[in-house]
């Protein structure tokens, strides 16, 4: 009887726990996307691009820390779709992380919903698709994640925010962009360079055409914005500067930093930053918003630059004359690899939680695995050409592997990628890393190839102690930061050079690790790092969504929930109550095995 009791007074608690958790603690955010093609000409030729809500770029989200997100996502493409968070950590959470590890696609014509917390983040970050190139297409938008009231921020409130996506552009469409990597050919020299989807400002009579659409930023003078800029393009990094103002640097990828001025800031793809820019110029004409392709060389990449119009009220005429000038080091990248090491972490301020962003003392951890990751040109592989890790080129199985390991199918991937390259062939293959839970990795990016690469991590955000040009060797430790290198989820890797990060593996999942260079990452130049926690019980990640989609050794499983027709909303009892589920799912766990404990 006094089980019986007990087991009743944990249902109670259960239920008021799980909607308090839940809803009460943690605000909810909905949004409802039709992802669709549209036609537009942002560089003069007609083309389809993916749009979000009717929108290209697509919405920003708006959230703030803890709070839970849920999108609706309606799939009216002709082809499978998944959207992933570049930067969000989704704690506990890779069921939502919407790459091929850890999601089914959206079928065409159908809809899906997921819903995530931004546990313990703030900053400015983007979302994108990550299937078949579709990047190169558009689909991608911002996401805010402010900080709670009780956190103060280190700067004064700005008078208003900036979004700006910058990207290399082909007026090709992502389907034959595909198709040529598909055969073996480079995508060649973009055709320019969009911001805000808008392409250049007629700078130039010769370089830019008349009749192109630019994208204008209309500020009032004296007054300070904040500037949030993202490399969404394809392969090319950009130099970002404004003519005549200073950029005071302030957050990258969810981590306040050191506050320096720039003049110019490079920008490489897949990575974000936020600027404070004051309007501080006597406004006789407008001003020059530039990002230019950077380390290129050929008068064809004189069209691959974005250029837009800083427009004070008070402006007395349009910008004219030459653009502001780029750093000119296209053979010695010293210049930017030292801005890219000046980047640090601000210890004293706090971000998501109150206590400083330098309370997490990097250094004093240990190291319990290293692993170097080294690209290298691309490669013949079984008649293929191929990007590589480590000498695999990664091929997704057909069934997520988070999803595999959930019902215990076995096959679908191995557990044998190796901690540094080797001596043998190149080869195709669906390898794995196997993390520890609660360790600490030392991860090296090794680019032995021709082009500057960039890697992301998602689930985590990694402290990049270390740049340098070479082969990484045990000596080159001795140049690491140890005290405030930034933590963020993007990191350039110049060629001919490598990029030392190190992570606390301390996010249960299945997460991935990818060149964000859409060719290299669509040719195979990905890992998946599997952590499990060794312990029995399932307090460090979340329960299955109720409305999984099921595909590959599991398509012929029937979820009725997993998606309609595109009829459902974002707050409909589904997708309203699916993190509640989970919730209860997961409290009650936790109350079942103290109990059982004892």
């Amino acid at each position: 009887m006094a089980s019986d009791r007990w087991v009743f007074t944990a249902a109670l608690f259960l239920a008021a726990a799980a909607a308090t958790v839940c809803y009460a603690a943690d605000p909810q955010a909905h949004f409802d996307w039709n992802v669709s093609y549209i036609t537009v000409a942002p560089l003069g030729v007609s083309q389809k691009v993916i749009a979000v809500a009717d929108r290209f770029p697509g919405p920003v989200m708006n959230v703030t820390t803890n709070w839970v997100a849920t999108v609706n996502v309606h799939n009216n493409l002709d082809e499978p779709l998944l959207f992933t968070w570049n930067g969000i950590q989704l704690r506990r959470d890779s069921w939502d992380d919407g790459v091929l590890g850890t999601n089914c696609p959206i079928p065409p014509g159908t809809n899906w919903t997921y819903s995530f917390q931004v546990k313990d983040q703030i900053g400015s970050f983007f979302y994108f698709p990550s299937l078949l190139l579709q990047r190169a297409a558009g689909g991608y938008g911002g996401i805010i994640v402010n900080n709670r009231a009780v956190i103060p921020v280190p700067f004064s409130k700005p008078h208003g925010d900036v979004h700006l996506f910058i990207g290399d552009w082909y007026t090709k469409n992502h389907t034959a962009l595909r198709k040529m990597l598909d055969e073996g050919k480079d995508l060649g020299v973009p055709d320019g360079v969009l911001m805000n989807g808008k392409g250049p400002y007629r700078y130039n009579a010769t370089l830019v055409p008349r009749g192109i659409e630019h994208e204008t930023i209309n500020v009032e003078p004296g007054r300070t914005y904040r500037f949030r800029v993202h490399n969404v393009g394809a392969s090319t990094s950009l130099n970002f500067r404004i003519q005549n103002h200073d950029l005071l640097l302030v957050e990258a990828e969810g981590t306040y930093t050191v506050q320096q001025i720039y003049s110019n800031l490079d920008i490489h793809v897949g990575q974000s930053y936020s600027f404070l820019v004051t309007m501080d110029q006597n406004a006789s004409t407008d001003f020059y918003i530039v990002a230019s392709a950077r380390f290129t060389n050929g008068s064809l990449w004189d069209r691959v630059i974005g250029v837009a119009i800083l427009h004070y009220s008070n402006s007395r005429g349009k910008a004219s004359g030459p653009l502001p000038d780029a750093p000119n080091d296209f053979y010695y990248k010293g210049y930017s690899m030292n801005q890219a090491r000046s980047i640090r972490t601000n210890l004293t301020t706090g971000a998501a939680r109150p206590n400083p962003q330098g309370s997490y003392k990097y250094r004093t951890i240990n190291v319990t695995h290293v692993y170097v990751l080294k690209n290298t040109p691309l490669q013949i592989i079984d008649g293929k050409l191929r990007a590589t890790i480590n000498g695999i080129s990664y091929l997704p199985p057909t069934t997520p592997l988070r999803l595999a390991d959930e019902y215990k199918k076995t096959g679908v991937y191995t557990l044998d990628f190796p901690s540094v390259p080797g001596d043998e062939p190149p080869r195709m293959g669906s390898s794995v890393i196997n993390g520890a839970y609660k360790g600490f990795m030392e991860m090296i990016f090794q680019n032995n190839g021709t082009r500057i690469q960039t890697y992301h991590m998602d689930g985590y955000a990694f402290y990049v102690v270390g740049m340098g040009y070479g082969d990484w060797t045990n000596n080159s430790r001795g140049s690491y930061n140890m005290w405030d290198a930034v933590s963020r989820s993007s990191t350039q890797v110049y060629p001919g050079a490598w990029t030392a990060v190190l992570v606390s593996l301390d996010n249960v999942g299945v997460w991935n690790i990818r060149a964000q260079n859409l060719d290299t990452w669509y040719l195979g130049q990905e890992v998946y790092m599997r952590i499990i926690n060794p312990e029995p019980n399932n307090r460090t990640e979340l329960p299955m969504p109720d409305n999984v989609l099921y595909c590959g050794v599991l398509k012929d499983f029937v979820n009725p929930h997993q998606y309609n027709s595109g009829n459902a909303s974002a707050s409909s009892p589904l997708n309203a109550g699916g993190m509640l589920t989970r919730c209860l799912i997961f409290l009650f766990s936790v109350i079942l095995l103290q109990w059982l404990d004892g």
